[in-house]
């Protein structure tokens, strides 16, 4: 194993070792890793592909097992002991191929099924195969026919979806001019909950907003700094909520119309399909390609907060 600077480390391992008690604890943290697309090297050792974006959310693991009474510690390696890279490879194929062979059982299971329950179950097949092709790393050789399957319940159910638009009266958006023009502080490489949860601030928290984008590691805040979204920041995760929600909530925020965005956000950040909105794995797609087509945090901010002023409008003047 190495050190955090090196160029060649292709893989990260959680080592950890959980509590007996709470009972729960164990089984949580397992399903917490199982919807990351980790896989078990070895008892309480799990692996996933090097990326910022995996060791962000093997972090936030490791941060839960820890204020549990837990220990854990986040490795960075070129190699893993006793396994070549294709052996671990094939283990993330051989776990994606399981989530894909349950999805095609589902599908070819509803024969009988008609109407809107066709149109019901498509829908929810559909944000399963979203969540698991997000931790294909690999490519496993299952997809595809999960994918034909899913999309011909898709072709079948199509006669019973309708479009019925609800609109609602205009609301207003309520600003809370809380500090008349703050430094706000996160994470470089801002993705979904970053880049909402600024959106947020400077529109509904802060209008005059300024935000610095720093490392992840050892960033000191300078007088009158507020963070957000990273360590020991004023406003992060708490329990199961992202960013998004906790300043939502600090801040008494309540227009009705933030509501199903937080949803969104909490199912993209924290992959647990908590609200399962059927706008979700859209969002998740537009996310990923600012993400991808921007590495200046600014340009992605400006990006996002477009997109999401224009989902704010559909949700004000859509019932919920």
């Amino acid at each position: 194993m190495t050190g955090s600077d090196s160029r060649d480390d292709r893989w990260l391992l959680l080592i950890h070792q959980i509590p007996p008690t709470p009972n729960y604890l164990r089984v949580k943290i397992g399903r917490r890793l199982q919807r990351l697309g980790a896989v078990a090297i070895k008892n309480s050792v799990y692996a996933l592909p090097s990326s910022d974006q995996s060791q962000e959310d093997l972090q936030w693991v490791l941060r839960e097992i820890v204020e549990s009474g837990g220990e854990g510690s986040i490795c960075e390696s070129r190699f893993v002991d006793g396994l070549s890279d294709a052996q671990v490879e094939a283990l993330f194929n051989a776990a994606r191929d399981a989530d894909y062979t349950m999805i095609l059982k589902d599908a070819r299971s509803t024969d009988e099924v008609g109407g809107s329950e066709a149109a019901a179950l498509a829908a929810r097949l559909r944000r399963r195969l979203t969540t698991i092709a997000a931790i294909d790393f690999f490519g496993a050789p299952g997809r595809g026919a999960a994918e034909s399957a899913v999309a011909e319940l898709e072709r079948r159910a199509q006669s019973a979806r309708t479009d019925e638009p609800d609109n609602d009266s205009d609301r207003g958006a309520p600003e809370i001019d809380l500090s008349g023009g703050r430094t706000w502080v996160t994470r470089r490489g801002i993705h979904v909950d970053r880049m909402a949860s600024a959106w947020l601030i400077r529109r509904f928290i802060d209008p005059a907003a300024r935000f610095k984008f720093v490392a992840a590691r050892g960033y000191a805040p300078e007088p009158g700094e507020l963070r957000f979204d990273m360590f020991e920041a004023e406003y992060t995760h708490t329990a199961d909520c992202c960013t998004f929600e906790v300043l939502l909530s600090q801040f008494s925020v309540t227009d009705p119309a933030l509501r199903p965005i937080a949803e969104i956000v909490h199912d993209i950040d924290l992959k647990d399909e908590k609200f399962g909105r059927e706008e979700t794995p859209g969002i998740e797609r537009l996310i990923a390609g600012i993400a991808l087509t921007h590495r200046d945090d600014e340009a992605r901010l400006s990006r996002a907060g477009a997109m999401l002023d224009d989902l704010y409008e559909y949700f004000r003047k859509k019932r919920t």
